[in-house]
């Protein structure tokens, strides 16, 4: 049996825009920090996609819009036409920060999730790193951003951040590990600076966060971090 071909296999993809299965054209992604939009950004979407007859306008898990069967040519004046950045889809470093309403509407919010997510994509967004890294920011502990499996993860609740690492909702899904707890907005985004420099530095080229937890162990990372052992921690909490 003929293996399935689903890109492009001969051509390389205009710059900003991801190979479809063959015949199909190409996708292009603009980057919705947190899946928020404005009523311009949505007037841009609609005019581009009558403008170049774009067959297919998909919401995706990430919080994202992706523009399908765009053909080859088209791929400039689209990105034009849109006026916004691009979300990464195919290159490694941080794809995209998902996050719920929070406090900035939600009556079960704990945490400003957008707030965060925010700044998440201001400081890390234009990371190079091993791996493709997805983020989800809960504003409480009902974690609608999928936190626990996400490569980062946020979880609010009243005491502060909890930060999560190494989750994955793919085909060998994991659960990540929580690496500290009752933090303010800018301890969590120290340590998650911290454990993502970790991480570029001696991760496999395509390892994702999951494998390369699985490979190392959360001891490991820990003690790279400064941070105390899981047991020790554990006891400092419940006290």
């Amino acid at each position: 049996m003929s293996p399935l071909i689903k890109k492009h296999p001969a051509e390389a993809a205009p710059a900003g825009a991801i190979a479809q299965r063959r015949g199909g054209g190409y996708a292009v992604v603009p980057r919705l920090p947190s899946g928020v939009i404005t009523a311009d950004q949505l007037e841009a979407l609609a005019r581009t996609i009558r403008t170049y007859g774009i067959p297919i306008a998909k919401l995706t898990s990430g919080q994202r819009i992706s523009l399908m069967g765009i053909k080859a040519e088209d791929v400039p004046g689209v990105w034009a036409a849109l006026g916004m950045g691009e979300g990464r889809a195919v290159k490694h470093g941080m794809h995209y920060v998902q996050a719920c309403p929070g406090t900035s509407a939600c009556g079960y919010g704990q945490q400003d999730s957008l707030a965060l997510g925010a700044a998440l994509e201001e400081r890390f967004g234009g990371l190079d790193l091993p791996g493709k890294v997805k983020v989800g920011v809960s504003g409480c502990p009902m974690c609608c951003g999928e936190s626990y499996l996400r490569d980062i993860g946020l979880v609010g609740r009243k005491g502060g951040w909890t930060v999560v690492f190494g989750g994955n909702a793919g085909g060998r899904p994991r659960v990540g590990d929580e690496l500290g707890v009752g933090l303010t907005a800018e301890e969590a985004l120290d340590l998650i600076g911290r454990a993502l420099a970790h991480y570029a530095a001696t991760a496999k080229k395509g390892q994702r966060t999951a494998r390369f937890m699985e490979a190392r162990g959360i001891e490991s990372l820990r003690e790279a971090l400064g941070l105390p052992p899981l047991a020790q921690a554990a006891g400092a909490n419940a006290g």
